[in-house]
């Protein structure tokens, strides 16, 4: 016979008996499991801090935390964005606010933080973060993020622990310029993909969006002086299709939302190859006057501007202006890459008369490394993408040039491009610079990468995804994860923290993270990532 027990009489015996099992730790009722998941260490976060000191007693995240933000409304929008992160998945109420004591602090404070740095401090009663300015306080977010569990980036409420492991965290970025290009010509991406992409870079502490807006395939940005450039510039994308461009507007959102994850936009706009949108727009930019058809191939080094005509720079300075008037960052980009068509007497010509209409509208110049072959301006930065054993000639003209005070990004391709291949069998990307695994695009030193280059020269590291082969935020994804962690850990970590060991572990364990965000990644074999 089937015992009913909810109405079974317990003897004082039985209920005694139950206590003792109850004190001994053998028996709970409705209690939490006895053993909870030790909290995530200090140092396994991408990229890898400063400066790790581990111990004390971990903070537990209850529905009693406040987070606790100066009275700045910069600072107090930190710990709102903070707020929203944690409140889905923990199901507590957050509240933000200037006043009380314990719960998780956002300060700014003076001290040797440098323009992105922070310290964490965890401990029983209490995290807080200190920089000396918000930029700071923004990635000291990302690390304390990195140190919940990954179940934390679920848009539901998680039924688990939320420790802070105690101890301190030191962490200021190696270098300044840690960037990722997104190529929006060859394929358009809409605006809320590339805020997609911006809350992905901004996990891993990158601080420069380079928006590649401009190329053969296709013009991305409204120029309300040359209209035809993006209605019907823009107008298809590579192997056909409608293509699109951002209104100055999206353009606008675009820049609000990186700023608001403390990335500056760096928009490019390539000249003067890469130039056949344009050309096919306006038939005056070409030398004889015939407008070209539209391009939806992939090939390169075809098209230039006319060097020899005043409209070319008439054309230039009107882009430059008004793209320059949308952009509150310091930088602007004008390619130079692969320009096969352009002599290099117009070339030089060209960079020449360029250069100075960035300057007159308050930007600094970046272009590709081809730049050193002109005459750089004084404060340009010139972005190395080339190979490793190639190019012997034009990798001694780089390092000149920055032995003379050029700036250099690096990103070579054969390392950090990331629409390179994995492997063979890797359905999206391309392979002319090799094949591309996580530990190449990982196992170098930004500093002592370039023969001749002084240290001093390296002004950061950008990884680009160019498009040729991408449609969707997935195979964005695909294609940047888990290189792009990588490239953000060689721009922001010292080079002692340095090592492929130590790095596939803390590789490994941003996979649960990744799930848990509806991240689309490859999971390399070189990599020991955890079971699903």
């Amino acid at each position: 016979m089937r015992r009913n027990h909810s109405t079974t009489p317990r003897t004082p015996r039985v209920l005694a008996a139950l206590l003792l099992l109850a004190a001994a730790g053998a028996f709970t009722l409705g209690a939490a499991p006895a053993a909870e998941a030790a909290p995530t260490p200090l140092n396994r976060v991408v990229p890898a801090p400063a400066s790790v000191t581990p111990g004390g007693t971990p903070y537990r995240i209850t529905r009693a935390t406040a987070v606790r933000v100066d009275a700045s409304a910069e600072v107090r929008g930190i710990g709102a964005y903070l707020a929203g992160l944690l409140r889905p998945a923990t199901g507590y109420p957050l509240p933000v606010t200037d006043r009380g004591t314990g719960g998780i602090r956002l300060h700014l404070a003076s001290g040797d933080f440098g323009a992105e740095g922070y310290r964490l401090q965890s401990g029983a009663r209490g995290v807080t973060l200190t920089a000396r300015t918000p930029a700071g306080l923004f990635h000291g977010v990302q690390t304390l993020r990195q140190l919940l569990p990954a179940a934390v980036e679920k848009r539901t409420v998680q039924r688990t622990t939320w420790q802070i492991a105690g101890g301190t965290v030191q962490d200021r970025p190696r270098y300044a310029y840690r960037g990722a290009m997104l190529d929006v010509s060859r394929h358009f991406f809409t605006v809320a993909q590339v805020e997609r992409y911006i809350d992905q870079l901004a996990l891993y502490k990158v601080n420069e969006l380079h928006l590649h807006l401009s190329d053969d395939q296709g013009w991305r940005i409204a120029v309300d002086s040359w209209p035809r450039l993006a209605s019907y510039g823009g107008s298809t994308q590579v192997g056909g299709g409608r293509g699109g461009f951002y209104t100055k507007d999206d353009y606008r959102e675009i820049v609000r939302y990186a700023a608001s994850r403390y990335l500056e936009v760096v928009p490019e706009i390539d000249m003067p190859g890469h130039t056949n949108a344009a050309l096919a727009s306006y038939a005056q930019l070409t030398c004889d006057g015939v407008a070209p058809p539209l391009y939806t191939g992939t090939q390169v080094g075809f098209s230039s501007l006319c060097v020899p005509k005043q409209v070319t720079y008439d054309f230039v300075d009107d882009v430059v202006r008004e793209l320059a008037a949308l952009t509150p960052g310091r930088y602007l980009h004008i390619g130079g890459d692969e320009a096969h068509s352009t002599s290099h007497t117009d070339y030089v010509s060209f960079m020449d008369r360029v250069q100075p209409v960035v300057a007159r509208y308050g930007k600094t110049v970046i272009g590709w490394h081809q730049l050193t072959g002109a005459h750089p301006a004084r404060g340009a930065l010139a972005q190395y993408w080339g190979l490793d054993g190639t190019n012997a000639a034009e990798k001694a003209q780089v390092a000149q040039a920055a032995r003379n005070g050029t700036g250099l990004i690096l990103s070579p391709a054969d390392r950090i491009y990331l629409d390179m291949k994995y492997t063979s069998g890797t359905r999206l990307g391309t392979k002319w610079a090799g094949l591309v695994e996580v530990r190449r695009s990982y196992d170098w030193n930004p500093g002592a990468y370039l023969a001749g280059a002084p240290a001093s020269a390296i002004r950061g590291v950008e990884a680009p995804l160019w498009s040729e082969t991408l449609t969707r935020s997935a195979d964005i994804e695909y294609m940047a994860f888990p290189r792009l962690a990588g490239a953000a850990e060689l721009g922001w970590s010292p080079a002692a923290t340095h090592g492929w060991n130590a790095y596939r572990v803390r590789l490994a364990a941003q996979g649960p993270r990744w799930d848990a965000l509806g991240i689309h990644y490859y999971r390399s074999p070189q990599v020991p990532w955890p079971a699903r």
